[in-house]
């Protein structure tokens, strides 16, 4: 939860809370400012989570913490709890996290990543309960933790930065990707909070490391062209932050609408 893992079903999740988290984004002040953002993630229109995000920013620093359960047809399968965090500084018109974290459960699995940045490099980054690591792993070089951004951060974007970057080159923890992001346009959008039109974005999903090499689930995500994210303006915050996504599965489509934006 809210790490993107190479796996479907578990990347999807990460995607969910990542994505959710987005919507907290809050005006930048001298005073700290407080936030909170709801969302339904569902699974082929069922109702499987909801998710609650606050944020909070003061001068040039950030928080943002947040929680997803499962809920209706996900209780069917195992209850999944999670709860993240990030904080950092805003700088060059970009969120640079200094810590990231996440907790999660599933059924009876459990586990606890921490990383920390500087600069936009990776100085640690902690697994608990660590990973078997397969003989087709693909391992993370120390290339691979360098100019990266943290999932939830990195899909924030500042007023006058390119809504759709080309590339969004993310570590979790464990795996490093790239999120190719491309313009689909713009599509009207409502919500409590909201109302206008938002910016369309289609997403490649392409993996680099900490993965298992030849995974199913793995290549089907990075053949995917109908990944989508819509993007609405917070306008006193002057940042774009998602309020939907689209994520194909072969279970059927999961999508993350905000059900609150601001307010």
């Amino acid at each position: 939860m809210g790490v993107v893992k190479m796996n479907g079903r578990v990347w999807v999740a990460g995607a969910v809370m990542s994505l959710a988290l987005m919507g907290g984004a809050t005006p930048l002040s001298s005073a700290e400012i407080e936030h909170r953002t709801d969302y339904s993630i569902r699974l082929s229109g069922l109702p499987v989570a909801t998710a609650t995000f606050r944020s909070a920013f003061n001068g040039n620093r950030y928080t943002i913490s947040g929680s997803l359960q499962s809920a209706g047809l996900a209780d069917i399968f195992s209850s999944t709890k999670g709860t993240t965090s990030v904080s950092g500084t805003v700088s060059r018109g970009r969120l640079h996290a200094t810590n990231y974290s996440v907790n999660y459960k599933s059924g009876k699995r459990s586990r606890a990543i921490d990383v920390t940045f500087h600069n936009g490099n990776v100085i640690t980054a902690s697994m608990t309960p660590p990973r078997r690591k397969p003989k087709n792993w693909v391992p993370v070089s120390t290339a691979d933790m360098r100019a990266v951004l943290d999932p939830i951060s990195g899909l924030i974007i500042p007023e006058g930065s390119r809504v759709c970057p080309k590339t969004l080159p993310i570590f979790d923890g464990e795996s490093r990707l790239d999120l190719k992001l491309s313009s689909k346009g713009t599509k009207p959008y409502s919500t409590k909070g909201f109302e206008g039109e938002v910016v369309v974005c289609g997403i490649r999903f392409v993996p680099k490391s900490g993965y298992r090499k030849g995974r199913d689930d793995v290549e089907y995500l990075r053949k995917l062209k109908t990944m989508e994210i819509w993007f609405a303006k917070a306008e006193s915050a002057k940042v774009y932050a998602p309020v939907y996504v689209q994520i194909p599965t072969k279970l059927g489509p999961v999508t993350v609408s905000a059900t609150r934006f601001g307010g």
